[in-house]
């Protein structure tokens, strides 16, 4: 018998996310829409916003912050090689943690 489907809602899975970047030290990388993805750096206190056609809203991160509950996120910008992406750090976090 096969399980049945379970629904989780997109904030459940982003703190999900962010525990399982806390707790391997990985980064944690998922799709939030059809072009949205969210990268948490492990820690799990980080995290990069990027859209592969378009630039992430401020908005969306200010959000996002809030779901992961970040105390004082510092918004800034970080421009790769072909995205350019919403960087969200809790202040005080590492800032030598990477998300790529």
């Amino acid at each position: 018998m096969i399980p049945p489907t379970v629904t989780v809602s997109v904030r459940e899975a982003v703190r999900r996310g962010q525990e399982r970047a806390e707790r391997l030290g990985r980064t944690q990388q998922m799709e939030l829409g059809e072009d949205l993805f969210i990268r948490i750096a492990p820690g799990g206190r980080k995290f990069l916003l990027f859209c592969l056609d378009a630039e992430p809203q401020r908005e969306t991160a200010e959000e996002l912050a809030r779901v992961l509950e970040l105390r004082d996120p510092q918004f800034g910008w970080h421009q790769g090689a072909t995205l350019r992406s919403l960087t969200v750090m809790e202040a005080g976090a590492d800032e030598h943690e990477n998300s790529d």
